[in-house]
């Protein structure tokens, strides 16, 4: 998933004051907004409409991630939603990771891939991971979820 322009985004005046957070790039610093970033990429509409076309809730919890891996993957048949529903999967699973651990945040690198970051230093890409899960069920998201908990 490519995200040129977050790289353009700019924190309005009168934002609630103090320094703004910071997102590396490659080209320089520019200023974030790391929970615009994030609910950006918690959209995920695709996954979320599969999933509630299959009567999946998705809460944005481990469990709904155990909710996914149990869907039958009828959209494998489909080779254009393949890969957008994979990243969507990854983008899901870096919500729910950046939701519920401590220190887990979204870095957008200078190619514009949205990575996770996780308080070890750790740089996680999910997305791939979501589009491995997508294309054969593994791994599972909800084991990537429980390795990135721990880590």
């Amino acid at each position: 998933m490519h995200l040129p322009f977050l790289g353009h985004r700019h924190k309005k005046n009168g934002d609630g004051g103090g320094a703004p957070a910071r997102a590396r790039s490659g080209v320089g610093e520019f200023p974030a907004d790391p929970e615009g970033i994030a609910a950006l990429l918690s959209e995920c509409a695709l996954l979320r409409s599969q999933a509630a076309q299959a009567g999946v809730r998705l809460d944005d919890t481990p469990a709904s991630l155990e909710a996914l891996d149990q869907l039958v993957p009828r959209w494998r048949d489909d080779a254009e939603i393949l890969p957008w529903l994979g990243s969507d999967a990854g983008l899901y699973l870096g919500t729910v990771v950046v939701r519920t651990v401590p220190g887990a945040v979204w870095e957008i690198r200078s190619d514009g891939e949205p990575v996770l970051r996780l308080v070890s230093g750790r740089e996680v890409e999910v997305v791939e991971s979501g589009r491995a899960w997508a294309a054969s069920g593994v791994p599972e998201l909800s084991q990537l979820y429980a390795e990135l908990a721990e880590a």
